[in-house]
C-alpha cells in the first residue's frame, strides 16, 4: 500500500517513516507542504486539476499534518474532498492539538481519522490498518461498480438491437423517437408488415426501470413476434402476452410487475384501425381533415390479472391520417396538467410533418419539466403515395 506523509517538520516525517518501515510498509513518499502534496496527486501548485480526465493517483493513504504554513491541513483536506478522483483517498490528520472542536473540524473536512502528537506507534499503526482496510473495501466496490456499468452498457446495446428499425413503403411510414431515462429502460415498440396492406404496431411501457424491467421487455419481445405474425386480432395478441406474464408468477419476486400497451392493426387498404389498449395513455389519430380521435383504454394492463379481458375498437379513417403512440414519460409534466400535455402532443402530431430533424419534437423530448422517465413516441403516417 502506498502511503503519503505530509509534514513541514523533517523530524516528524523521519519518525513516522521509521515506524511504518519497521511495520513492513515499503512504499512511502513524503511532502513538506500542501503544494508538494498537490503535485504528487497530479495537481498544479495551486491545487487545480492539470489533466482534463484525471486518474486517481497511486496513493492509498495520506498522513496529513494539520498545522502547516500557507495552506494548513484542514484547507488541503477540504480541497482534496472536492475533487471526485481524489475524495476516496483516506486522510488521517496528525495534530499536536487535542482540542475536541479542532478534531471535529478535521473530521468535518473529510478526514477519516486522526492521531495526536507525540505520535504513539501502536495507535498510529492501528488507525492506518483500519483506514487501509476501508480503502481496500471501497476500491473493491468501485471495481465491481465499474464492471456492472460495463455490463449494463452492453445490455443496453442488446436491448436497443431489439427495437424495430424505421419502416417505409408506398402506403405507410413508421418511425420512433426513444429517450430512455437510464441505460436500461422499460419501454418497447415494434411493428410488423402483415398481409393485404395491414401493419401491426405495438407500444408498451413496463412498470419501473432498470435491469428487471429491461429483462421483462426482452422476454415480451421474444414472445411478441409469434403472436403478431399469426395476424391475430389485437385482443388476442395482448391476451397471449398476458399469458406469458402469468407464467412468470411462479417467481414471487415478479408478482408486482405489469405493463401498459397498445397493439393496433392499421389497414391501409380500407383506411381502418383496429386496436386494443391495455391501460396505456390514449393514442392519437389525426385525420387529414383535422379531426382527432383518441385510442382510449379498452382493458386492464397486461400482467395485472391472470386473465386479460380486453375489447377491440375500430376507427374509420380518412384516406390519409397520422397516428401518435407514446408512453407516459412524454406527458407527465411537473408544470402542466395531463390534459394540457396531451393537447400539446396532439397539436404536434397535427402540425409536424415528420419526426426526423424536427425542432418541436426535439424540444419536447428535452423538456426538463417532464418527469425523469423513459420517453417514447411511435409515429405512423399513412400517406398512400401510390395515389399521388
Amino acid at each position: 500500500m502506498n502511503i503519503l506523509v505530509v509534514d513541514d517538520n523533517p523530524t516528524n516525517v523521519m519518525l513516522i517513516r521509521e515506524i511504518l518501515r519497521k511495520d513492513g510498509y515499503q512504499h512511502i513518499s513524503t511532502a513538506s507542504c500542501a503544494q508538494e502534496m498537490y503535485q504528487q496527486l497530479g495537481l498544479d501548485y495551486s491545487g487545480a486539476v492539470e489533466d482534463a480526465h484525471p486518474k486517481e493517483p497511486d496513493v492509498d493513504l495520506i498522513l496529513l499534518d494539520m498545522m502547516m504554513p500557507e495552506i494548513d491541513g484542514l484547507q488541503a483536506c477540504r480541497h482534496i474532498q472536492q475533487l471526485n478522483h481524489l475524495r476516496d483517498i483516506p486522510i488521517i490528520m496528525v495534530t499536536a492539538v487535542a482540542d475536541s472542536n479542532i478534531l471535529a473540524d478535521a473530521l468535518d473536512a473529510g478526514a477519516v481519522d486522526y492521531v495526536t502528537k507525540p505520535v504513539n506507534r501502536i495507535e498510529l499503526l492501528a488507525r492506518i490498518r483500519l483506514a487501509l482496510r476501508l480503502k481496500q473495501e471501497k476500491d473493491w466496490h468501485k471495481e465491481r461498480d465499474s464492471h456492472i456499468r460495463q455490463e449494463l452498457r452492453l445490455a443496453a446495446k442488446v436491448q436497443e438491437s431489439v427495437l424495430t428499425e424505421p419502416y417505409e413503403d408506398q402506403a405507410i411510414t413508421i418511425k420512433a423517437i426513444y429517450r430512455p431515462s437510464e441505460e436500461l429502460a422499460g419501454d418497447l415498440y415494434a411493428w410488423f408488415p402483415l398481409s393485404n396492406g395491414k401493419y401491426g404496431v405495438l407500444i408498451l411501457d413496463m412498470m419501473g426501470h432498470g435491469v428487471s424491467s429491461a429483462l421483462l421487455c426482452m422476454y415480451i419481445a421474444s414472445a411478441l413476434r409469434t403472436s403478431v405474425k399469426s395476424e391475430a386480432s389485437p385482443d388476442i395478441v395482448l391476451q397471449q402476452l398476458n399469458a406469458k406474464f402469468d407464467q412468470l408468477y411462479m417467481n414471487d419476486s415478479l408478482t408486482l410487475y405489469y405493463m401498459t400497451a397498445i397493439y393496433m392493426i392499421v389497414d391501409t387498404k380500407n383506411d381502418v384501425i383496429h386496436y386494443a389498449n391495455a391501460g396505456h395513455p390514449p393514442g392519437i389519430v389525426v385525420m387529414d381533415n383535422g379531426e382527432v380521435v383518441q385510442m382510449e383504454t379498452t382493458g386492464h394492463p397486461v400482467g395485472m390479472f391472470p386473465e386479460l379481458h380486453i375489447a377491440v375498437k375500430e376507427i374509420s379513417c380518412t384516406h390519409r391520417f397520422r397516428i401518435g403512440l407514446y408512453t407516459d414519460g412524454l406527458v407527465e409534466s411537473t408544470v402542466q396538467s395531463l390534459d394540457t400535455a396531451i393537447a400539446n402532443l396532439t397539436q404536434l402530431v397535427k402540425t409536424e410533418s415528420d419526426v426526423d430533424d424536427s425542432v418541436a419534437w426535439e424540444q419536447l423530448f428535452a423538456n426538463e419539466s417532464l418527469h425523469e422517465d423513459d420517453k417514447c413516441l411511435v409515429w405512423v403516417d399513412v400517406h398512400h403515395r401510390q395515389d399521388v
